[in-house]
Formats: structure tokens, sequence, C-alpha cells
């Protein structure tokens, strides 16, 4: 039985792993208009002021259970950029029964299942970072993201930074540590029979993202993918054109059918 027309679309939104949740998604929030009660849910990997020791992407999964279950949310679609999308996927693969759908952003990672030798040596420049100052470390991580001479959009530091932004380096360097021994379970998401929509920005590194996109392709039964022109990671299309994301989003929650109790 699909939610009734008059209900709202009830939703949890997981940020990447450099802007808080507020910062990351307001604008969408507010183009999503009436009939939606989302959710902004902050990352646990910053939580505190260092990551948990034994932090994984099972942190992620454990936060957005807890909050689903404190609003009394049974299913709820389920939408993360970045780090939030590699989150998404993995609550997905543990709770394959609670996501009314998945909305997934340019996620960071999508397991280790046998990727093409860009991709490899990509994170093995990923893995370089690690001992880099926060400054060199932040603005190497940044032009990794992005296909090679794209320079517009990208993030320019200067001036008083906001104190959140101490805590991104290590932040980043737990969900790159994670994602080199997490076991994301494929099978379990090409049993996700619920619709999975993917935003890719035409400027973000292929090697990265779109070939996530290639691979999601091939396992989720319905898999929608929309590439934004002239978009990248760090110009994202749910906060550059968050109406057009609404919109996708909003067509793709009234597309899932969603049993009731």
């Amino acid at each position: 039985m699909s939610r009734q027309a008059n209900s709202p679309h009830r939703a949890i939104l997981l940020p990447g792993s450099v802007l808080p949740a507020s910062l990351a998604y307001g604008a969408l929030i507010a183009a999503f208009g009436d009939g939606v009660d989302a959710v902004a849910k902050e990352l646990e990997v910053y939580a505190a002021s260092t990551p948990p020791p034994d932090y994984s992407l099972d942190t992620e999964v454990a936060g957005v259970l807890r909050v689903a279950d404190a609003r009394g949310w049974d299913t709820f679609h389920l939408v993360g950029y970045s780090g939030g999308g590699a989150s998404a996927l993995a609550f997905a693969a543990k709770f394959p029964e609670r996501p009314e759908s998945l909305g997934l952003l340019e996620p960071a990672w999508a397991g280790n299942w046998g990727w093409s030798p860009a991709h490899r040596a990509l994170w093995a420049r990923y893995r370089e970072l690690d001992g880099l100052a926060p400054d060199e470390f932040m603005a190497a991580f940044v032009r990794l993201g992005v296909r090679p001479g794209v320079t517009a959009g990208l993030p320019v530091r200067g001036g008083e930074e906001p104190p959140w932004m101490v805590l991104r380096p290590a932040g980043i360097r737990a969900f790159i540590r994670t994602f080199e021994t997490y076991a994301l379970d494929r099978d379990a998401l090409a049993r996700f029979d619920r619709p999975v929509y993917f935003a890719l920005g035409a400027l973000s590194n292929p090697d990265d993202y779109g070939e996530i996109a290639e691979r999601l392709s091939g396992v989720f039964p319905d898999f929608r993918l929309e590439v934004f022109a002239g978009r990248h990671h760090f110009d994202p299309p749910h906060r550059a054109e968050p109406e057009r994301v609404a919109t996708a989003l909003r067509t793709l929650w009234a597309d899932a059918q969603v049993p009731q109790p």
C-alpha cells in the first residue's frame, strides 16, 4: 500500500564531511515546500571533538537509526551527499526495509568491488593525503574531487574560519580509513527494490563519482541518474540548483511504493 497523497514525506538528509547539515541542506529543504518533514542530520563523526577511535560507517548507520526511531519513523526517505551518501548506502545494506527510497548525491564511496585501475590510482592519492598539514590536506582533497583544470566553484579559504572547520581534516581522514576496510554488502543492495536517484556533477572527477554512478547503476534494480552540467562535488546540485533537485526527489518519493503497517 502506498503512502496517502496528503501525508508528508519523511526524509533524513545526511551531509558530506565538510559543511554542517544545516548549511548543506538549508536551501534544499526550503525548496521542498509543504508536505515534507525533513531532518538534516549531522554526521556522527563530528559528535565529539575527535572521531571515535573505532569509527566506521556503522557509527553513522546507528545514528540514522537513533534519529528515525526517536521520531517514530519505521520507514523514511534517505538522502546522502558524499560521506553521507556512503553512509546511506551502508544503512540500506543493513536495513533495507527502512528506506522508502535512496537519494544519492555523489556518494564518496560505494564498496570495494573491483574498481578500474584509474579509480584505484585515485584512491591511492587520497591515502597519500594523510601526512599533510590541515591546510594542505584540504586543498589537495578538494582538487582530487573535480576534473583536472576545474577551478570555478571551488571553495576559497581565507580570513577567519568557522569553528567547525578545524574538525574537518580528522573527520575526512576517518572516512577514508573506514572506506578501506568496510564491507559493504553488494548483494543486499542488489535486493533493494525501492527507487534510487543519483545526482552527478559533470565536472566532478569521473574516475571517482562517475565510476561510482556507473557501478551502482548495475546494482540497484530501479536506478535513476541525473547529470548536472557545470556542477561538481564542491559546487553540488543540491546547493547550486536546489529547486531542480527538490523536484527530482519529490518525484522519486511520489513513485516509491511503501508498505504500510
